[in-house]
């Protein structure tokens, strides 16, 4: 009797320290900005998190298209867009460029590539410009996260899609694509 009560004593405070651990592993947490339960599944489209975006800035965005490939110069060939960096777009990107931080693609891939929710209609917030003599610019932008994307060709090369992440935090960022 007496060696039972010794192999108690011994196993009383382990047993208390993990009924202490699971009392706080069942703990949930809750976010602070209010939300409860998970976010938006990636590649859902969320007007509210583009919201940001719309608001006017200081900061801007001044470009350059320098890309060649096999011993040719491409030029732009069309608009540059700007995108506002969101779940939605950085899910989106991800799969039409294959990353989120900068790419040079054939349109063609591009255009075969299948996204979720494909007919979400976020172009209410894209900015376009034109692009002359290789150069862009972008102006009045708030603080945040974008995805410059510019049509480039050359000759009879097929087109490719330049696809660049650009942070702006209140001044002239210079990027060349």
């Amino acid at each position: 009797m007496a060696a039972q009560k010794t192999f108690r004593k011994p196993l009383a405070p382990a047993i208390a320290v993990l009924a202490l651990g699971g009392l706080l592993a069942a703990c949930e947490t809750v976010p602070m900005d209010g939300g409860f339960g998970p976010g938006p599944a990636p590649g859902v489209f969320r007007a509210d998190d583009f919201a940001w975006s719309t608001r006017s800035g200081s900061a801007s965005i001044d470009g350059r298209v320098d890309y060649r490939r096999n011993g040719q110069v491409y030029n732009c060939t069309g608009s540059v867009a700007l995108t506002p960096d969101t779940p939605y777009t950085r899910a989106r990107f991800r799969t039409l460029y294959g990353s989120t931080d900068r790419a040079a693609v054939p349109e063609a891939i591009v255009r075969a590539r299948t996204v979720p929710d494909p007919n979400a209609d976020y172009r209410s917030y894209v900015r376009s410009t034109t692009c002359e003599n290789g150069c862009f610019s972008f102006s009045g932008l708030p603080d945040g996260g974008w995805f410059v994307i510019a049509p480039v060709s050359a000759g009879g090369e097929e087109r490719v899609v330049l696809m660049r992440h650009v942070d702006t935090r209140g001044g002239r960022v210079s990027v060349t694509l």
